[in-house]
């Protein structure tokens, strides 16, 4: 989590509510298995995360790079 998912709250379809049955009860001994449904919805979520890294690391660079030399 980043600090500022504190002030501006979660961004929309990060997490759907209805789908979220990860809270186990004391009878619950066995793994869960994941559905292939499940399956592609990581492999979706892992694309939207490493797509917004790659922005981010764009926006850095361009913010610490060395100013322009100007032509003599």
């Amino acid at each position: 989590m980043n600090l500022f998912e504190f002030f501006e709250g979660p961004k929309e379809g990060y997490q759907d509510v209805e789908d979220d049955n990860s809270q186990l009860q004391l009878h619950d001994l066995r793994k869960t298995k994941l559905t292939l449904k499940q399956i592609n919805k990581l492999r979706q979520l892992n694309d939207v995360r490493m797509y917004e890294y790659q922005e981010t690391v764009k926006q850095v660079k361009k913010q610490y790079a060395p100013p322009a030399q100007p032509a003599l």
